[in-house]
This record gives structure tokens, sequence and C-alpha cells, in this order.
């Protein structure tokens, strides 16, 4: 018997504990798996090509008696819970990303998220970064002893000739004894160890941005999985604490990017104003506590809605710029906007006019953020002023944006209302809400209700129990019957919110009791898992809330 537990999700990749008769292994690994899994041994017809039509697949296709559970692309998958999941031939794949993409995609929606995925013959340090990202967990040393019979050195960048085992260029317990079948192993599971690192610290991406550009085949299969949306944006949490680095022109296809643009323009509530003043980002972050920030704040002074026009997010509102990504990511600063970065940025921005029309839209800016701007304005209709000049956090420039907006009445900004439409989609009334916001700490209060606090780190507004009173019907967990004295876990939820993802704020519903907390897995996983924490409970009480 084997199970699979996952403890850690970045993306479609897990750190995952799978039981085994011989004792807990921990994931992603390379093993031995013929020892972990006798029963491989004496498998026959198991390698059908995964290209075949489904006729010569049922033919010749051999799930096996035991563990691993063999699958094949055009079969209905016979896997359940907790099983292993073998893939044969998906070394094959990696030479079609496209078909990869297709294929993978196709499996792991009609397979339980809580098992394990074994790609057999497939791993080298030079690939096995992309096999962790897109959600395989367990490898065998075939693919390094394969390259050690062909006398090839083996590295993260490539495989190499023998030769350089001893140019120095590694200094391993195999290269110290000549060892080339010692050295490829243990560079195989030293890629691993930084691998589970990296998922471990949730910036798995960063490192396979890094990685992928040594290998064309990397590239596309990263694209084309960038281009599931759906797939990538339901296993991508809704919000890390931590850099998300933005170092080339494939971050304006990431799932987080995508997320936070499509609800800057199909959720957020904007402030009541007729004027807006597009603005320039800055290095640092939140752009408020920067200096050029501050300066545009006191020239500002209150008269107009503030959008901060930026790659590769597009445009943040000043009210949610603290939220995950906006206050997080880091992009190299050259001053030269690509096609690609104008058009992506020009349509958000487009987008936002669009469905927000304002009597005046001012564009405080220069260089790329400028061109981007007056694409927008010519694909949404709007009449743009331009008053940012050369420099527009200069004397000069303030003089002339707040002589642009007087005798404009101030905009109420309102953080709660902007958040709250941002993270739940739903638009609350905040009148009579008190605010006690000392960055990054924020507390709102109504009466002697207290409603929310903000997460510094995230950004995102956590509810009270009383809080949740005005976010009704969305964002749910219904659990079964029975007392709520820690953590949710995935067996005892009986439905959720399909919005739901890793990181979201939720309010757990039962008929003993109520809990608010942050999801642990995404909504399809809480269906559809039966190990795991589904919610990180932070507060129960017993009564419903009406």
């Amino acid at each position: 018997m084997t199970g699979c537990e996952v403890k850690r999700r970045d993306g479609p990749a897990r750190i995952s504990i799978l039981t085994t008769p011989d004792g807990p292994v921990r994931l992603p690994a390379v093993m031995d798996t013929l020892r972990l899994f006798p029963d491989l041994s004496s498998r026959e017809l198991s390698n059908v090509p995964l290209a075949a039509p489904e006729p010569f697949a049922r033919r010749y296709h051999c799930r096996g008696s035991g563990q691993p559970v063999a699958v094949h692309p055009a079969l209905v998958p016979d896997v359940s819970s907790g099983d292993c999941v073998l893939v044969p031939g998906w070394h094959t794949a990696l030479s079609n990303p496209r078909n990869y993409v297709d294929w993978l995609v196709h499996l792991k929606e009609a397979i339980p998220p809580d098992t394990a995925w074994y790609a057999p013959g497939a791993a080298l340090p030079s690939n096995v970064h992309i096999l962790c990202y897109s959600g395989f967990d367990l490898f065998d040393y075939t693919a390094v002893d394969l390259k050690t019979a062909q006398n090839l050195f083996c590295l993260p960048e490539g495989e190499f000739p023998r030769e350089a085992l001893e140019d120095g260029v590694c200094t391993c317990p195999g290269c110290r004894e000549s060892d080339l079948l010692v050295h490829n192993r243990l560079a195989l599971e030293q890629e691993l160890a930084l691998v589970r690192q990296f998922i471990a610290l949730q910036q798995l991406r960063e490192f396979v941005d890094a990685r992928a550009r040594m290998t064309a085949a990397s590239v596309a299969i990263l694209r084309h999985l960038d281009r599931q949306t759906r797939f990538m944006e339901e296993r991508t949490p809704v919000a890390r604490s931590v850099r998300l680095g933005a170092m080339s022109g494939d971050a304006l296809s990431r799932p987080e990017v995508r997320r936070f643009a499509d609800r800057v323009l199909d959720r957020y509530i904007p402030p009541e104003g007729d004027v807006a003043v597009l603005l320039p980002c800055s290095a640092r972050k939140p752009y408020s506590v920067s200096q050029s920030h501050r300066r545009f704040a006191g020239a500002i002074a209150g008269r107009a809605v503030e959008l901060i026009v930026t790659s590769p997010l597009g445009l943040v509102p000043r009210e949610i710029e603290r939220i995950y990504p906006a206050a997080h990511y880091d992009i190299p600063v050259t001053g030269y906007w690509d096609r690609e970065e104008l058009a992506f940025t020009a349509g958000i921005l487009a987008g936002f006019l669009s469905r927000h029309p304002c009597r005046r839209v001012i564009a405080h800016l220069e260089g790329g953020a400028l061109e981007a701007a007056r694409m927008a304005a010519d694909l949404s209709g709007t009449e743009m002023e331009v008053t940012g000049g050369d420099r527009p956090a200069s004397g000069e420039s303030l003089a002339c944006i707040s002589d642009a907006l007087s005798g404009e009445r101030a905009v109420r900004h309102d953080v709660v209302r902007g958040t709250l439409s941002w993270q739940f989609g739903t638009d609350v009334d905040t009148r009579g809400m008190t605010v006690r916001w000392k960055p990054p700490n924020l507390s709102v209060r109504r009466g002697k209700d207290h409603l929310f606090t903000i997460d510094p780190g995230t950004g995102l507004l956590r509810p009270t129990f009383e809080g949740w009173k005005y976010i009704p019907g969305v964002y749910r967990v219904e659990i079964d019957d029975f007392a709520v004295q820690g953590d949710i876990l995935a067996p005892g939820v009986i439905a959720a919110d399909p919005l739901i993802r890793e990181g979201d704020e939720v309010l757990v519903e039962g008929p003993q009791a109520v809990a608010t907390g942050r999801a642990a897995m995404p909504a399809f996983e809480m269906e559809a898992s039966s190990r795991g924490v589904a919610v990180r409970v932070r507060k129960v009480k017993r009564e419903k809330i009406q």
C-alpha cells in the first residue's frame, strides 16, 4: 500500500510524502525504483507510445497489478487517491513541448491530486527542473546511467564530453575519483535538492526561468504551460510574501501576473472620482513609501484617482499597491520597453479606461510608460493630458501636475473597498467603517465590531467573523458534521467555492461550528483529495454566522 500527502505547493510542483512499505519517501526525489516497486521488473508491454491512438493503447497498455499504476493519455486512468502514477515513455515527450503540455494537462485533470507522479528514464540534471515544475515527483537513475554509458558528463547546463571530468568543473566525490557514474548520479541528486529548496521557498518559477534558458525545449514547455491559463492559475497561490522575479518577457504570461491584471479589470472597484492620474512605478515597493511617490502624493493632494503604470503588471491602482505581486515584483530597469510590454500594458490600461471612463485622464509619465499610455488612449478613445515632462519627479513637473489639478475636488480613496473588491470580487459598503492605518498594519471597525485586519506580507485582508457578514456567499468551505479543533483536513471537506486558491482567506461552515482561516490548497484539491490540510484555521466559533 502507498499513500501520498502533499505538504507544500508551488504551482504544479509539490513537496510531498510518499508512504511505502519501506517507509516514507520525501518527494521530489530520485531513487532505485526497482527496489521500491519490485513489480516493475516483471511488467510487459508498458511502453506504448504516448501518441498511440485509443484502440492501440487499450490493446497493449499494461496498468500493472500493484504500484506504480501506469497510465496513458489515450485511456481513462484507473487511479485512486494515494497511488503512485507511472507515465511510461514520458522521456519521449520532452522533445515535443506542445504534446508534453497537452498530455500533462489531460492526465492531471483526470487523476486525483493526492497521487505521486513517476517519470521513468527521463530525469537528467539539465531537465529535472521542468519535470518537477510540471508536476512530476519521482525519478530513477536510468537516464543519467545511459549518459554515463555514452561517456557524457552531466551538469544542469547540459551534457558534455567525459573530458570535462578532468577539467575541474566539479569537485564532487565522483570527480575526485574519476568516477563518471557517481558524478552523474550526484549531479541529479544535487539538482533535485535545489528544486526542493526553491519549492519550499515558493520561488521555483524563478529557478526554472533561469535553468530553462539553456534548452529550447524547456523554454517551449514553460510557454505552453503558461498558455494553459485555467490549469496554471488554479494551481498557483493567490499570494506569497516572497519576491516575484520578472527577469524576462515570459513574466507577462505568469499566472500571478495574468491573475492580478484580470482582477484589476474584472473585480477591482476604483474610488468615486472622474479625474485619473497615471503615474510611473518605482524601484521601492509599495510605491507609496518611495521618495518619488511621496512627492507625487504631495502634488496631487488627493484630487485624483491614482493609477501606476508598470511592467509586468500593466496597471496597479493605488488602493491595492500592497497586494501580491504589486509590492513584491522585481524587474531589471533599463528604460527600454519592448513591443510585448507595451502591448500588454496598453491593453490593460485601455480596458480599465473603457470600464471606468473619466472626465480627465492625466499622464504624468515618461518613456515606455508614456508610450503605453498613449497607445491605451488610442485604443479606448480617451483624450489624454500629459504633464510628466522628461523627469516626472522633478519640481517643475510636480508643479505642472499640481496646476493641472487646480480646482478639482478631493477623491475619497478607500483601501478597504478596493482591496475587498479585488480579493473577493464583491462590492462592500464601507460607509461607517473606521480605519486605523499605520502601514504596514491596518485595522477596520464599525462601532465596536472588529471587521478586518491586513496581512502585511501579502496585502490581503483577513475578515473576522463579523467581517465575513459583508462578504456573502463566496469563498466558503463546507465541512462535514464534526467539531473543529484545529486545521481542516481535506477528507472533512464536502464542498468548496471553485474560486478558492491556495492562500485565500476562507470561511469554513459546518453543522457544529464555523471557522475562519487560510486555504492551504485550491478548491479542486479540497474536494478531490483524501489527505492533507485544506484550511489553516485561525479562529473557531460554535454558532453559525447569520
